[in-house]
Order: structure tokens, then sequence, then C-alpha cells
């Protein structure tokens, strides 16, 4: 086995929406529909940067997957061909998560971070999924305050977030109708055996990223026999798809809290922060006042306690990362200058097509006045983002789901990559996807940080596994347990050099996605 890789590995970056999807089946079989029919790809060049030789075609795809010969949308498909073919085994379809995360233009990326004998082995496939770049795509026509999807509960402003969400609900509703409903994980894992099918291939292989996770999760669900090898990174609970996923960030989020603060107080001669978990601790919330008291100049911009605390959860799980953080937000509270955070603009396009899945894969509660209660007590449960996790979101004015959520249940074959310290899936993300998936391995990453372990992440371990499952098919026998490789001087500060406030999107633009 050539396991060298061809490049540094990918960036791992956060991005703020937790945002999974999901679908209910009777045995798998019987839930998989007919095989599509092939069509006749005509493949073109769409050379970027990284990948010049990188082909594009384009396939159409039912609107709905129950009327095959009903409206027909379009899926945008690239593909870098097996760098050696006389080595070839297949095609490996990969996806960056999101929902809303583009995929079309990754199989460059991929190539330059695999190692050798995956990329002489596999044609990477990429894919914007439905609703998504330059597929066919949902973009509702919203305001800059529909757009902001992170909003603090706070009794005094929950009229005009249940205002805002529901006037996003409506203008989808109004520009995309009865359509709208089709735009889920289900249909997008229909759409890949359609992408199957069209390349010819009798299966699979795949590697999903963060909400990837949870869509290669339903197309091994629906389609267990088309299902190779699929690398599964950074994985998403099925069974709390959607909105008790979201609030697991709060949860999780006040036990990276208390890991960061014992961490920090032992370094007190290097940070100053407190001697004590309790004294660290307390200033960190001593500074929060002060922001809600009067906002934080960083950079050019103005940040209350809320915001702080909003960008501060992710830095959290990478407890030197958060430690740096804190020192910069003391010298901003001492009027010193501070170098403002990254300003992400998701931007409409992923944000529309983010909440159409999220939306559309589960039936959220639809009274407002459930969301208000359950805020309430989350904010005082997890003062950290309880806040944040359970206010009202526009799955509340969505319409019903095209079928029930799906439950994957299966033994099919797979391997789970997983950080035990990851800010976006966090840990019982994991451990519930491997619950769901009895064929599948893990490998957990003891006290590894952040979103992402494959390619080329910290831990040697568990690229080796990643390694010998893609290129020999071989699962561990066991699930297993891999160290995190020791840090650099230098890669520490690198990681200190990550502005300040970092938000978190689960996948798409966020985790492995970017690539550097």
């Amino acid at each position: 086995m050539q396991a060298r890789r061809r490049t540094a590995p990918l960036l791992a970056v956060s991005v703020l929406a937790t945002l999974a999807p999901a679908l209910a089946t009777a045995p798998a079989a019987a839930a998989s529909p007919a095989a599509p029919a092939a069509q006749r790809l005509v493949w073109r060049d769409c050379p970027t940067e990284r990948a010049p030789d990188l082909r594009c075609a384009t396939l159409k795809v039912p609107l709905d997957h129950a009327r095959p010969a009903g409206e027909k949308i379009d899926l945008e498909i690239s593909r870098l061909r097996a760098a050696d073919p006389g080595k070839r085994r297949g095609v490996l379809l990969v996806n960056p998560g999101g929902p809303g995360g583009p995929g079309l233009t990754l199989p460059g990326a991929f190539r330059d971070a695999l190692p050798t004998g995956v990329v002489d082995a596999y044609d990477l496939i990429g894919f914007d999924p439905r609703g998504v770049g330059a597929s066919t795509q949902i973009r509702c026509g919203l305001t800059p305050g529909e757009i902001a999807f992170e909003r603090p509960y706070k009794k005094a402003s929950f009229a005009r977030d249940t205002a805002l969400t529901r006037s996003f609900a409506e203008k989808c509703r109004a520009k995309y109708g009865d359509g709208l409903k089709h735009f889920n994980t289900r249909n997008t894992a229909r759409d890949m055996d359609a992408i199957r099918a069209a390349l010819g291939e009798r299966k699979i292989n795949y590697f999903g990223i963060s909400y990837g996770t949870y869509l290669g999760a339903v197309y091994t669900q629906l389609f267990p026999h088309r299902s190779d090898r699929f690398v599964l990174d950074s994985g998403v609970d099925p069974a709390r798809v959607w909105k008790e996923d979201f609030r697991l960030w709060a949860q999780e989020t006040e036990k990276a809290f208390d890991r960061w603060a014992e961490w920090t107080a032992g370094r007190n001669a290097q940070y100053g922060l407190g001697a004590t978990p309790e004294a660290v601790s307390a200033a960190f919330w001593k500074i929060i006042a002060r922001a809600d008291r009067k906002p934080l100049k960083l950079g050019d911009r103005l940040y209350d306690g809320a915001m702080i605390r909003a960008g501060m959860r992710s830095a959290f799980f990478t407890r030197s990362l958060a430690a740096e953080y804190m020192t910069q937000l003391r010298d901003a509270v001492a009027g010193k200058p501070v170098p403002g955070p990254p300003v992400y603009d998701f931007g409409e396009d992923f944000v529309s097509s983010m909440w159409a899945v999220t939306c559309g894969d589960e039936n959220w509660p639809r009274d407002p006045k459930a969301y208000a209660r359950q805020a309430a007590r989350d904010a005082a449960r997890y003062p950290l983002y309880g806040d944040y996790v359970s206010n009202i979101t526009p799955c509340a004015f969505w319409d019903d789901t095209a079928e029930p959520t799906t439950t994957v249940d299966n033994k099919v074959g797979a391997l789970i990559l997983h950080n035990e310290w990851d800010s976006q899936t966090p840990l019982p993300d994991g451990l519930g996807l491997r619950k769901a998936m009895k064929g599948a391995r893990l490998a957990l990453v003891k006290d590894g940080e952040g979103h992402g372990v494959y390619p080329g992440g910290a831990s040697s371990c568990a690229n080796r596994l990643a390694d010998t499952y893609l290129l020999t098919g071989r699962l561990p026998a066991r699930d297993v347990r891999c160290a995190p490789d020791p840090v650099t001087a230098g890669q520490q500060k690198k990681s200190a050099e990550v502005p300040l406030v970092t938000p978190g999107v689960r996948g798409g633009a966020t985790a492995r996605a970017l690539i550097q």
C-alpha cells in the first residue's frame, strides 16, 4: 500500500450552523426505489485553478423521485479520472457537508490531499447537491435580517425573531410552492444513485464530512446493495436530526468549557487567566458581562456578550485556541487594539438551501410559544449557548415533509472517523452514528480536537485506517481508539494566529471542505 500524501492536509475551518437531515424506512430493500435509468453524460471542461483537468456534466434527475417521469431538475457533477487506469477500482464520491455546501470542485482538492494509492485507484466525483451552486438552486429572495440564522433567545426580541423566520418560510413557499419539500437528504441520496447509474457503476464508494456523514448513512439505508467503501468523517447522529442535534451543541459546549478552564488554569504562568478552573471561568464571564454593558471593539466592529459567546463556542473545543482568544478579549477590555474576527458571509444561496434541507427532513414543532419556553430553559441550563440552539427557526413555519424522517439501522460496512473534541459534530453525534450503523467501525481520536479527521489530519493512526480501508476494503476487527499526533510548536503558533471569534457551520463552508 502506498500511503504517501501528495500535499499538506486539508484545512479544517469552522463556520456556524449544525445542520444535517434524514427519513424513515421499512426494511431497507423495500425502501429502495428501482435503479434510475442511465443517462448519457456529455462531459465538458470546468477548469479551476487547482484542477484544470476537471470535467463537468449536467445530469437530469426527478424533482420528486416518486414521480420519475415528472418535473426534472439539474444536478451538476464533476470527475477527475483515476491517476493510474491500470489500478482503477471505481468511483469515490465526495461531499463537504452543510447542508448547503457545494462540492463541484472538491475532486481537485482531494486529489492534492489523498495518498497517491487512493488517487490512482478512484475516479474522484464531486457534485453540487440539489438546491446548491451550479445545480438547480434554492434562492428565496431574503433580506439580511432573514438570512441571519444565529439568534440568541431574548424575551424582548422573540416577536421579531418569529416574524423574520416566518417571512423566510413564506418567501420560500411563495417562490417554490410544493416543490420545496423535495429538497431533502433522502432525495439527495437518490440523486447520488442516479450519479452512480449515469457513470455506469455497479456500486459507489463515498467520503462524506459532517452533514455528509448523514447523507452517506441515508444512502446506505436506501441502497445497501450499492454501497461499497464508505468513509464517514465527523459523524452526525441520525436519531437526533435535526432539532435535537442543534441542542446537543449547547450541552457539549459546557463540557468543553470545563475542560478548557481546567487546562488553562494549569498554564496560568503563560496566559494569566487564573490559577484555578473557577478563576478562569470567572474571568470569562466577567468579560461577557462587560461586553453586555458596553460592547467590545474587535477590529472595526462592536461585539456584545452574546456575540462573543457565539463566536467562542467552537473555540472552547480547542483549548490553546480558546486561551489565545481570551487574551485578545482581555486586551480589548483594556482598550488595546485587537484584530477583528473574519466576517463570514454565508449568503442567501447557502442559507436558503441549508434551511430547505433542514426543514425538509424533519417536521419541527409549530407553536412559537414552545420554542420560547424551551429556549428560556436551555439558556438557564446551558448559559454558554443554550439561548441560541433552541430559539425559533424557519422550520416552525415550513410545510410538512414529503416523507417521514429516515431511520438509519443497517449492517452496511463503513469506517466512521471522529475526534473526541469536535465542536461541530460533538462526540455523542459520532457515537450515535456508530450505533445506527451496526456493520461500521469507529476510529475515535482520543483527545483529538477539531472538526474533520481525514485526509492528512492530526492522527496518523486514523489516517492509516482510512487509507487501508479505501485501498483494500479491510475494516478494523473492532472499534479503535487512536491517539492524536504530537503538536509541534509551529502548529501551536499557527493555531494561535487564527482570528478571534470564528463562527461555526457544520460541513459545507466548514470542516475540511474549504481547502487551502
